[in-house]
């Protein structure tokens, strides 16, 4: 027994779903995932493997042996395949596709969160999230690669626990070790700033593999119907260059911003993927190459079942034996059990049409109706026919490798302290780590606000009507349009702010500005992203950092405004410029907000939901035909607030998109019920449109203040 010191919690080799558990737990957005132990066990774990399996001498050299090694072991399965006989062949497929799914599942997962506030700037940040938009589909629901991969189990009918990938982890038929890879992979993607090197050779090493070696026999199988160029994560989506190169490409970005110690870390990262994907490939190899004998399936079958099935035997004998016992014993080994059930009277060897248990025992007035599924009944079908008159023999087990343990949830960790400050939380909460207590900071802050924001919110003049119609949001959002443009042209006439104020302004706004989309970042989370309502909030994040473009990029664009002002503040992600003794204290309170709601998107989706309809539709039509008055005047570029008027537009840009994605998630919610869920969900809409601009008074201070009690 090996017990987590992060935890305390028991795993390794007597914990046998250890890596489904890290699956599940690490596919949650909001799980905690604080520093500590956990970290440290982690990168054991990733060095470990990385040591016995030396990095090769430059990533050239990776790619090349990844690849080769992948192509040999795709035609050990082809050969595998070819010499199946005819009934076995559905078999190995359906083994091939079921073995790869919690990775293929998840196919770029990994990099979710590798671009943050604090690097939404940087050449390799941007690099990795054109990488990322791709794996996800940006601009369209359920486009993910891991949806691609989903249709491929549907088509098979094998995806009783497929969506959401968290479920995965209920399905028995995959083995835990399948589990073991894509779980490493994204409990480090819960740590960027630890693990980033780490994670991007990881996905340079697996895009250099490309379509995973079992499902080249599956491909050719089955041909059309699946989308294997977005299975096959080497592979372009919408982008000129191939993924495995737009992956280099940011790995090169990182070494040229890091140094020399930061193309050791993503060879790393390589050699440990790379040892553990063909690890795991021979096992399956194995697995498949003894299920070619049907007595393989029967033994697992008896080994999954024996433990209910247990309870239910005990006057029932097979030699002179409970047949309760023997279904103890089978827990452990199954092969006992098999033996003798092959020389019972329940089956009649080569004639499973005759053989009571799979007759008259599952038929419907027979003690075991519907114990069996149809799938099992099959394997036992298939295991009695291939019984000799003489029973013996057989095809032995696969062997069973023994794996390390593989790191345990790390739990609540290390408590932490909650940030002093605006300044100090503005700075911490940029990035995508932190302790408990920032969590519980953000959590607390989010709180205050809201309870501000829905301080009298039925007697103020909120722009969004009181319920939610069917026609949707779009109709209302041309009224807000026209209403913006008829409120600019009864003022053109607006006096200008001075050279000093408008520099002032723009200065006061930078913290806010230069983290832009930052609401938004939880919805870079996979599932999220290609959601039906989260790939609206994706593609708007994508947007505002420039689609990758740096000339597009937002905060870059307004650093350009500030240069022009002859205002140089420090680079965003760092201490210094929380500390900037040029911004005032208040112009935090805002971004402090985004930063922390952003963590939280399931939590408080509506009220994101609600507060990104009111950011995109802000400025369209009114404010930012003002600005671009005031900057022309001054001799400024026009272009940040030029390229807001024309990208947050209300027909196809960002203010179309935000009534869309409301639009989605309301119509999915019932219309009447004793809880009365759509109202409910349409006032925490309305509160999140508030809480751009809550109310100020004591009793909005208060009502704050007791929400984050409550």
């Amino acid at each position: 027994m090996v017990t987590s010191p992060a935890t305390g919690v028991s795993r390794g080799s007597d914990s046998p779903d250890g890596a489904r558990t890290l699956y599940a737990y690490a596919s949650d957005p909001e799980g905690r995932f604080p520093p500590g132990n956990f970290v440290t066990e982690l990168r054991h774990e990733l060095d470990r493997v990385a040591r016995l399996s030396p990095a090769p001498e430059g990533l050239d050299a990776g790619e090349r042996q990844a690849a080769a090694w992948s192509a040999e072991e795709a035609r050990r399965y082809r050969v595998l395949y070819d010499s199946a006989p005819g009934d076995a062949r559905q078999v190995l497929v359906d083994r091939a596709v079921l073995a790869c799914a919690p990775l293929a599942l998840v196919s770029g997962a990994w990099l979710q969160w590798l671009s943050d506030p604090g690097n939404a700037d940087s050449a390799h940040a941007l690099r990795v999230l054109t990488l990322y938009a791709g794996d996800v589909g940006v601009g369209h629901p359920r486009a993910s690669r891991g949806s691609a991969y989903g249709e491929l189990l549907r088509r098979l009918e094998l995806c009783d626990h497929a969506v959401p990938v968290t479920r995965l982890a209920l399905e028995r038929r995959v083995k835990d070790r399948d589990f073991r890879l894509p779980a490493l992979l994204l409990a480090a993607s819960r740590h960027p700033d630890e693990f980033r090197e780490e994670i991007l050779g990881a996905d340079l090493c697996l895009r250099s593999v490309g379509l995973l070696p079992a499902l080249g026999f599956v491909r050719d199988v089955l041909g059309g119907g699946t989308d294997w160029s977005a299975v096959d994560p080497s592979t372009a989506r919408r982008e000129k260059q191939s993924a495995r190169s737009l992956c280099r490409d940011a790995a090169e970005a990182l070494i040229a911003e890091k140094g020399p110690g930061a193309e050791d870390r993503i060879g790393r990262g390589f050699s440990w993927a790379l040892a553990t994907v063909r690890r795991w490939s021979e096992a399956l190899h194995e697995e498949l190459t003894a299920s070619l004998d049907p007595a393989h399936d029967m033994r697992e079958l008896l080994r999954r079942r024996a433990r209910a099935a247990g309870v239910y035997h005990r006057r029932f004998e097979l030699e002179g034996r409970p047949l309760s016992d023997w279904l103890r014993e089978c827990r452990t080994d199954p092969g006992p059990l098999l033996d003798v059930l092959a020389t019972s009277r329940l089956v009649r060897p080569g004639k499973p049409q005759s053989s009571p248990l799979v007759n008259a025992l599952v038929g419907e007035n027979g003690p075991m109706f519907r114990v069996f599924s149809p799938e099992d009944l099959a394997v036992v079908r298939r295991w009695i026919a291939s019984l000799p008159a003489a029973p013996g023999g057989g095809a032995k087990p696969p062997r069973q490798d023994v794996e390390s343990p593989c790191p345990s949830p790390p739990g609540t960790g290390p408590e932490g302290t909650a940030p002093s400050g605006l300044r100090e939380a503005y700075h911490q909460l940029q990035s995508r780590d932190g302790t408990e207590a920032l969590r519980r900071f953000a959590a607390g802050y989010v709180r205050r606000r809201l309870g501000r924001s829905r301080q009298g919110i039925d007697r103020c003049a909120l722009p969004l009507p009181d319920r939610w119609a069917d026609e949707g949001l779009r109709p209302w959002l041309l009224e807000q349009h026209d209403r913006h443009s008829a409120e600019f042209e009864e003022s053109t006439d607006f006096p200008l702010p001075s050279r000093e104020e408008l520099i002032d302004s723009t200065v006061q706004l930078a913290p806010l500005t230069l983290i832009d989309g930052s609401w938004l970042r939880g919805f870079t989370d996979y599932e999220y992203a290609s959601s039906d309502v989260g790939h609206f909030l994706f593609e708007t994040y994508w947007d505002e950092l420039g689609n990758g473009e740096m000339k597009l990029n937002h905060p870059l664009i307004y650093r350009e405004i500030l240069d022009q002002m002859d205002v140089r503040v420090p680079l965003t992600g760092t201490r210094e410029f929380s500390e900037w003794p040029g911004f005032r204290n208040s112009s935090f309170e805002l971004p402090v907000y985004w930063l922390s709601i952003g963590r939280f998107p399931r939590s408080f989706q509506p009220e994101i939901l609600g507060l990104n309809l009111a950011m995109e539709l802000s400025g369209v039509g009114g404010s930012y035909r003002r600005g671009h008055i005031a900057l022309k005047a001054h001799g400024f570029s026009t272009r940040f607030v030029d390229i807001h008027n024309t990208i947050d537009n209300v027909e196809t840009g960002h203010s179309a998109w935000a009534a869309d994605a409301v639009d989605a998630y309301m119509s999915t919610l019932p219309r009447s019920g004793p809880d009365d869920v759509r109202r409910k969900a349409w006032d925490r809409i309305r509160t999140g449109y508030r809480s751009l601009n809550p109310p100020s008074g004591i009793l909005a201070h208060w009502s704050g203040r007791l929400r984050r009690y409550s």
